[in-house]
């Protein structure tokens, strides 16, 4: 990718001028968020759907936490907590002969480069940042040592990767929407097909399986105007009409839509944006960063969330397409108001759980455990994607926004929204019971 590379090294050579952190003193262009931007705009380039790329994040980070846990004796190891991992143990060879924080810092690109379609592009993004390096005087053979640390721990990562079972999804039958009345259906203006249908049949990696953290049973479908459904559908319909502006406002910060397609006389035009997995994945970082957190903690902190992301989206997709539950647009259209819009664009996909909720409630409940509650934050994920900043006092608040923001955009039924976060929450509370186990505890500044 010449023009990011080009505009992250020189970021990386001005932010290495700069004072380096009063807490921990390493340099930024070390700081991992670096990496993992690199990696989210790849994912924006290849319009990655939400629970790919949340697998991709969490595999990118996990030769990060090998390497560190391997050089750190406080960093529980990950086998303690993801126990079919089990790497080869390469790299214990290469022990004091490498330097930590670089090797761990490549291995997020390499990985990335290994796994994402256009992984490719990364390469510029590696070479900015050896070059960046070398202009810095660090001696070669530490250079040329963590790259091979790297890279073993990339191989590691990718055999495991080959064995969850993604390889075979493009084998399993086609999904076929159905024509029940209550049952989820493609949606204008794309009509696209449902997104992977059989991601339960991920492996999970922290969590014990997909179906673990079932939410509530669902309100049964009805057309009865007396129904807990419809009133239920017409909340939906009745608050797009009386939104106020700080509602549209969290409904478009939070849309997180990787593809969306607007209309234009007879010209239609694509949008791509970063998904709700890297929305958190940019909060972890930016959180890391306010807490002045050293290098081996701001990865460990990135490679949790990264697990959560991953199992939370398996565990949700695992209910959408087995209640097969219908959209408000599809109901709305077809029994209520024939020419009524969400304020975003519904995603293709069955609608309950809201999947905004379940990651988000999971990732509060990690970072809150991780960092403290009561972490006030300013987040500027969406800035390059047309939205602005929106000021938090806590990760569990920014969670209740985050999946509020469906059931303003029109895409869910407040149900979905709120049990949901039910789900979510259990998800996060359950990590945190492993890695407690592990040996993990908080890190608070």
């Amino acid at each position: 990718m010449k023009l990011l590379s080009t505009y992250m090294l020189c970021c990386l050579m001005a932010s290495a001028c700069l004072a380096q952190s009063k807490k921990n003193n390493y340099p930024d262009y070390l700081q991992p968020d670096h990496a993992i931007n690199a990696v989210t705009m790849v994912m924006v380039h290849d319009v990655t759907s939400p629970p790919v790329a949340a697998r991709y994040y969490a595999y990118c980070m996990l030769p990060a936490y090998n390497i560190i846990s391997k050089n750190n004796a406080a960093i529980p190891t990950v086998q303690k907590f993801v126990k079919a991992f089990k790497p080869s143990g390469s790299i214990d060879t290469l022990k004091g002969k490498y330097d930590t924080r670089i090797a761990a810092y490549y291995s997020i690109l390499e990985t990335a480069k290994l796994l994402l379609p256009s992984g490719f592009m990364l390469k510029d993004d590696q070479d900015a940042f050896l070059q960046l390096l070398r202009k810095l005087k660090i001696n070669n053979a530490i250079i040329d040592a963590s790259v091979k640390a790297a890279k073993l721990a990339t191989a590691d990562v990718i055999a495991f990767s080959k064995t969850d079972h993604y390889g075979e999804l493009s084998a399993l039958k086609r999904y076929t929407p159905l024509k029940d009345e209550g049952k989820w259906y493609p949606t204008p203006p794309g009509y696209f097909e449902a997104v992977e249908p059989n991601w339960k049949t991920i492996r999970t990696l922290v969590i014990d399986s997909a179906g673990q953290y079932k939410p509530s049973p669902l309100t049964p479908f009805s057309k009865d105007s007396t129904s807990a459904f419809y009133k239920g559908v017409m909340a939906v319909y009745e608050a797009s009409k009386t939104l106020t502006t700080d509602e549209l406002n969290q409904a478009l910060f939070w849309d997180c839509n990787p593809f969306a397609i607007t209309s234009s006389g007879h010209m239609a035009i694509g949008y791509k944006k970063i998904s709700p997995g890297g929305h958190w994945m940019h909060i972890a970082g930016l959180a890391a960063r306010k807490a002045g957190l050293n290098f081996d903690e701001s990865v460990l902190i990135a490679t949790i969330e990264g697990f959560t992301l991953m199992d939370a989206f398996i565990s949700c997709w695992e209910e959408k397409y087995a209640s097969n539950r219908i959209r408000p647009e599809t109901y709305i259209n077809r029994y209520i108001d024939q020419k009524w819009q969400p304020v975003l664009q519904t995603p293709p996909f069955p609608e309950y759980t809201s999947g905004h909720a379940v990651i988000s409630y999971a990732s509060a409940e990690i970072l809150t455990y991780l960092l403290g509650d009561n972490f006030a934050y300013t987040d500027n994920t969406e800035v390059p994607f047309g939205s602005g900043e929106r000021d938090f006092k806590s990760f569990l608040s920014a969670a209740a926004e985050a999946s509020m923001s469906r059931f303003y955009g029109g895409i869910h039924y407040k149900e979905s929204v709120e049990n949901g976060n039910v789900q979510g929450r259990k998800i996060g509370r359950g990590i945190i019971e492993k890695i407690m186990k592990a040996g993990i505890k908080p890190v608070k500044p």
